[in-house]
C-alpha cells in the first residue's frame, strides 16, 4: 500500500477465489484442472485434425481453428491463475499482474466477438452463394479477417484497460473474485465513475453494435434463403449448419452482455463469479465439442487420423 493525501492507495490486490474453505479449495481444484484439460485436449484436437485433413482444409473450419486457437489462449489467462490459488496460500496478485490480465482478458474476449461475427458472415456466403463460396471466401480474405479480428479486439483493448486503470485503487484491496474484472475494480475507486462508465458503454455499445449487426444480417439473409428452398434436406442441412454457431453466440454474448450491461451497484460478488464463469471456463470448454460431436466431418477425419495412428503402431 502506498498512502497518498488521506486515503491509502492500493499497490497489490488480494483474490479471494471461489472459497476461503481448504476442502472445498481441493475439490475446486480438481474440477478446475479437469476443464481446462478437457479444453486443452477438445481445442488443440480440433486444431490438428482440421490441420492433418485435407477435406477440412475449408474456410469453414479455418475459421472454427481460429475459435480453437483463440480458445486456448483466452482459458490460459484464467485458469491456470485459478489453479494456483486453489492450492496457494498466497492469493496476493501486484497492480501490474492485475493490469496485464485484464488486458489480455478484454483483448481476446473482444477478438472473440469479431471472430464470431466474421463466421456469421461466412455461414453466409456458404448458404446463400454456395457456388461461389471458395472464390468468395478466399484463403486471402480468411487470413485477413482473423488478424483483423485480433487488431480490432486488442485496439479495443488498449482503450478498455487505459480507462479502468486510470481509476485510483484505495482503501480496501481485497477482490471477492477469480481475477481481475472491471466491476469488482469500479468499486474500490476513489474516483468518480461516471467517466468511466460512459467510455465502457461507448467501447462496447460501438462493438457489439458493429459485431451484433454483421451477425444479424447475415442471419437474416440465411434465414431467407432457408425459406427460399424447396428441399426439406436442404433446409435441414443449412439449419444444422448454422446450429453450432448459433449457440457459441449465445453463450457468449449473452453472459458478456448481463456482465456488462447490468448497472455495476446491481453487482454482487457471486453473481459476477457465476456468470463470468460461462465466458471464462464454459465457453471455451464446450466449443470444441460443439462443433465436432454431431459432425459428420469431423467425426471422418477422426476416425482417419485414429486409423493411421493405429497403423503406425
Amino acid at each position: 500500500m502506498e498512502v497518498e493525501g488521506n486515503g491509502t492507495m492500493v499497490t497489490h490486490f488480494i483474490l479471494v477465489g471461489f472459497t476461503t474453505d481448504p476442502f472445498l479449495r481441493i475439490i475446486f481444484f480438481v474440477l478446475f484442472l479437469l476443464s481446462y484439460t478437457l479444453t486443452l485436449t477438445g481445442n488443440l484436437g480440433l486444431m490438428a485434425l482440421i490441420y492433418l485433413d485435407s477435406r477440412l482444409h475449408t474456410p469453414m473450419y479455418f475459421f472454427v481453428g481460429s475459435l480453437s486457437f483463440l480458445d486456448v489462449w483466452y482459458s490460459s489467462v484464467y485458469t491456470p491463475r485459478i489453479l494456483s490459488d486453489c492450492v496457494s496460500k498466497n492469493n496476493h496478485m501486484s497492480l501490474a499482474g492485475c493490469t496485464a490480465q485484464f488486458f489480455f482478458s478484454a483483448g481476446l474476449a473482444y477478438s472473440e466477438c469479431f471472430l464470431l461475427a466474421f463466421m456469421a458472415y461466412d455461414r453466409f456466403v456458404a448458404i446463400c452463394n454456395p457456388l461461389l463460396y471458395t472464390t468468395a471466401m478466399s484463403k486471402k480474405l480468411c487470413v485477413q479477417l482473423v488478424i483483423g479480428s485480433y487488431v480490432a479486439g486488442f485496439a479495443n483493448a488498449v482503450i478498455h484497460t487505459g480507462n479502468t486503470f486510470r481509476l485510483r485503487f484505495c482503501g480496501n484491496n481485497v477482490i471477492d473474485h477469480y481475477f481481475c474484472d472491471g466491476p469488482p475494480l469500479v468499486k474500490m475507486s476513489c474516483n468518480d465513475v461516471g467517466i468511466y462508465e460512459l467510455i465502457v458503454a461507448a467501447v462496447l455499445g460501438c462493438n457489439l453494435l458493429v459485431t451484433t449487426a454483421i451477425i444479424l444480417s447475415s442471419y437474416t439473409g440465411i434465414v431467407g434463403a432457408i425459406v427460399r428452398m424447396r428441399s426439406a434436406t436442404g433446409r435441414r442441412k443449412a439449419f444444422f449448419t448454422c446450429s453450432a454457431h448459433l449457440v457459441s453466440v449465445t453463450l457468449f454474448y449473452g453472459s458478456i452482455l448481463i456482465m456488462y450491461l447490468t448497472p455495476y451497484f446491481h453487482h454482487t460478488p457471486s453473481w459476477d463469479k457465476a456468470n463470468a464463469l460461462f465466458y471464462t471456463v464454459v465457453n471455451p470448454l464446450v466449443n470444441p465439442f460443439i462443433y465436432s460431436l454431431r459432425n459428420k466431418d469431423v467425426k471422418a477425419a477422426f476416425k482417419k487420423v485414429w486409423g493411421r495412428f493405429l497403423a503406425c503402431k
